[in-house]
């Protein structure tokens, strides 16, 4: 046991020592390795519990995992149910949207095509209108054609013009005052000719149309045209008055002047406007230019001196019928004289008749008390009495 064994720098090892060494080394290791394990062991218990915490916590985590799905799901089964309601309510919402809409559109298709059916017929009508005023429009083209035709002809349109004077003298004179295509003593004619009351000479008419003259003068372009065709005129109308004058200004037999009718107002209007030297001219002839207007106010002027050379002629038997309506007059007013006389007299008897009723009334209410003295007249009796009964004093001073 003492038997050394090696030595350790100087210091020699024994067998004893070596096994002491060995055995306090193997405790030393034993302890270490049972530390080792107790470490390890309360390392894995850590764990252990670590791991039992985690998985506490991992189940306590899954279980809230689970708590938040359920939730979820029931949230999410909510937010579907209240979704499938919000949708129900928002298809109900457009479908009744959809109707109201159907239904507005419906009636403004219905307003519009009512609408447009009364448009297309007031259309219609209108287009029903134009037509007549197309053809009326063609007619009066026509017409227009015609008039033009006409007045571009002199035999022509001297017949418009005397119509025309025809028309208005006819229209206003009555028939006894005037005559057409007048004969004077020379043979020549007048184309109308109007008698004044109490003046056997006629007053004459001519009519004249200078249309060629002013149609040139009108569409006259430059000044030379317009002052030939301003001659043309001159002459032309100065013509009509000499011939007017000399033909029906006849010292005796006409009247003094004589008018020279011309049957257009447009006619009438570029003379006074333009050759008031004419019209000057004419005047001077004694011979009068009247245009339809003018020659309706003279007519109206020697319808009124008619008249009143007619009242004129029927003044004496005015003035009779009026002396007989005075004398009807005097002798109604003698007979309503008589009848108030009448009726005088009649109110007179009616007053006496009744002055004789109120004494008979009188006279017999008197009777009355003499025969009933003692008793007392009944109320109705004195009511129906015209007047008050007088006192028995009285009834005995009338008896004495």
């Amino acid at each position: 046991m003492d038997q050394v064994l090696f030595s350790l720098g100087s210091q020699p090892v024994t067998l004893m020592q070596a096994l002491a060494g060995a055995g306090a080394l193997a405790f030393l290791l034993l302890v270490a390795v049972l530390r080792a394990v107790s470490r390890s062991a309360r390392q894995n218990a850590l764990e252990a519990d670590e791991q039992a915490r985690r998985a506490d916590e991992l189940e306590q985590r899954l279980a809230d995992l689970a708590r938040t799905q359920s939730e979820t799901i029931g949230r999410v089964q909510s937010m579907a149910e209240v979704l499938a309601q919000r949708q129900g309510e928002l298809a109900r919402a457009v479908a009744e949207r959809l109707d109201a809409s159907t239904h507005r559109m419906g009636e403004s298709l219905a307003r519009s095509a009512e609408a447009t059916h009364e448009n297309l017929t007031k259309l219609n009508e209108r287009l029903a209108l134009v037509d007549q005023a197309r053809l009326s429009l063609g007619e009066l083209s026509g017409q227009v054609m015609s008039l033009r035709e006409t007045l571009s002809n002199k035999q022509a349109r001297g017949a418009f013009g005397e119509g025309r004077l025809q028309a208005l003298v006819a229209d206003g004179l009555p028939r006894d005052s005037f005559a057409f295509q007048h004969t004077l003593a020379s043979g020549r004619r007048a184309d109308c000719a109007i008698f004044l009351p109490g003046d056997k000479r006629p007053l004459l008419i001519d009519s004249k149309f200078p249309l060629e003259a002013v149609t040139a003068f009108r569409e006259a372009q430059t000044d030379e045209a317009r002052k030939q065709a301003q001659t043309r005129l001159k002459r032309d109308v100065g013509t009509h008055v000499k011939d007017i004058a000399e033909r029906y200004l006849v010292s005796g037999e006409t009247q003094d002047i004589a008018l020279m009718f011309v049957p257009s107002e447009s006619v009438y209007a570029e003379l006074h406007e333009h050759f008031d030297e004419v019209i000057q001219q004419a005047f001077r002839a004694r011979v009068v230019i009247v245009s339809p207007s003018l020659l309706m106010l003279a007519v109206q002027v020697v319808q009124a001196i008619c008249k009143d050379a007619r009242m004129r002629e029927q003044a004496d038997l005015i003035r009779a019928e009026c002396g007989k309506l005075v004398a009807d007059v005097i002798r109604l007013r003698d007979r309503v004289g008589n009848l108030q006389k009448h009726f005088g007299q009649v109110n007179e008897d009616v007053a006496q008749a009744l002055t004789s009723a109120d004494k008979v009334a009188k006279r017999g209410a008197r009777i009355e008390q003499l025969e009933f003295e003692g008793e007392a007249i009944p109320t109705a009796a004195q009511a129906e009495l015209p007047e008050l009964l007088p006192t028995p004093l009285g009834l005995r001073g009338a008896a004495e």
